[in-house]
């Protein structure tokens, strides 16, 4: 069974109709029946397409409503009756760092296999380092960061990784952004998340996890002939591409976002100078009020229009010590939530016919196979350059 937790915000609706495209008939999970209910009615209009459906099982098809359950994260025992052992569960609930607990726990607590939506640094280590170790003990498989954030990354870094052979010392990833202009390009719910992380620390990988705050660095990239300031942040990548490198290890992993364009210092001096004023008493919550209160003048969803025009540039580059590049793969996708959607709706496919390798918190490639995640994220619409 399929469980798709959230299904009625932005990111969850396209998630649903990304599964019901493949032929997948997943469970409706969220606070509102009124809603799941109006969705499901909508999806029923949607048909299966050809790609990625041959292989379905006959429990995955069928005619007719989709089912829908109520849950609320503020009701642990609802998120929890969801699911058993085995099943999969997809989130897409957030900002994860404040509401992503219920899910998470729940897949652990049962067995289940768990993946979601989220970008949030502070989220991900949480999964990797206090529930991976629960994970492992319950039988559970996690895979975090399930879309656009991180697993591009992680699919060019491993490749990489694989074309560089020995010697690598450093994996360096970018995530590149073009052609949005100025119109808005993320939902209210990514806008949440982004202003929750202001509150709390990132990390990057120095032979192991080493804390720091986001938007430590600055890199430029070259994509499509001009030039991409990046920003540090932390990321999937900095806990799997170490796990993928074998024996030798891996030293150094860097991540870097480039969604920021020309306002890409202004966002470091802003990310250097929080940690200074949160220190001052009750500046946490005064924090999160105000990007609570300019949520709401943020739209719902982003600009159909621009997310049309929207060009998503992903590169992993493996370097030696010296600092000389090894080798470098090149991804593009479009529309990120798109890509996101569509990735997440594979993964569930996946991971409910097959599994994952083995329990606790898993990368990607870790969790299906680098071949079989470089086929599933062409059928999702990332392809190699």
């Amino acid at each position: 069974m399929i469980v798709l937790f959230g299904a009625t915000g932005y990111t969850g609706r396209r998630t649903a109709e990304a599964m019901v495209r493949r032929g997948l008939r997943p469970v409706l999970a969220g606070r509102s029946v009124a809603r799941l209910t109006a969705l499901a009615r909508r999806l029923e209009n949607l048909g299966p397409d050809n790609v990625g459906t041959e292989n379905l099982g006959l429990e995955h098809l069928g005619s007719g409503k989709l089912e829908v359950v109520s849950a609320d994260v503020g009701d642990a025992a609802s998120v929890r009756a969801l699911i058993g052992r085995g099943d999969v569960l997809v989130s897409t609930v957030g900002p994860f760092i404040r509401l992503g607990d219920p899910a998470l726990r729940a897949a652990v607590e049962v067995g289940a296999i768990y993946l979601d939506s989220t970008g949030e640094p502070p989220f991900i280590r949480r999964v990797f380092e206090e529930f991976g170790p629960l994970a492992q003990q319950s039988g559970a498989g996690l895979i975090t960061a399930f879309g656009h954030d991180y697993v591009p990354g992680n699919l060019a870094g491993a490749l990489a990784l694989r074309l560089a052979g020995s010697d690598v010392h450093r994996v360096e990833v970018g995530y590149l952004i073009d052609g949005g202009g100025r119109a808005q390009l993320i939902s209210r719910g990514t806008f949440a998340s982004l202003v929750g992380l202001v509150t709390e620390q990132g990390f990057t990988w120095r032979d192991g996890i080493r804390t720091e705050p986001p938007g430590s660095r600055i890199r430029t990239f070259v994509s499509g002939g001009r030039d991409c300031p990046a920003l540090s942040i932390g990321s999937t990548e900095h806990y799997c591409l170490p796990r993928l490198a074998g024996t030798g290890g891996l030293p150094e992993v860097d991540v870097y976002f480039g969604w920021f364009g020309p306002a890409v210092r202004a966002v470091q001096l802003y990310s250097r100078i929080t940690p200074t004023l949160l220190t001052m008493p009750g500046a946490r919550p005064v924090v999160r009020r105000i990007g609570e209160f300019a949520a709401r003048w943020v739209a719902r969803e982003p600009d159909p229009t621009a997310l049309a025009r929207v060009s998503s540039h992903v590169v992993g580059t493996a370097y030696d010590a010296s600092g000389t590049a090894l080798a470098e793969v090149r991804l593009v996708s479009g529309d990120p939530y798109k890509l996101t959607a569509e990735l997440l709706a594979w993964g569930a496919q996946r991971a409910a016919e097959h599994g994952v390798s083995r329990p606790g918190a898993l990368g990607p490639a870790e969790a299906f196979g680098l071949e079989a995640l470089e086929t599933g994220a062409l059928q999702a619409g990332l392809r190699r350059l």
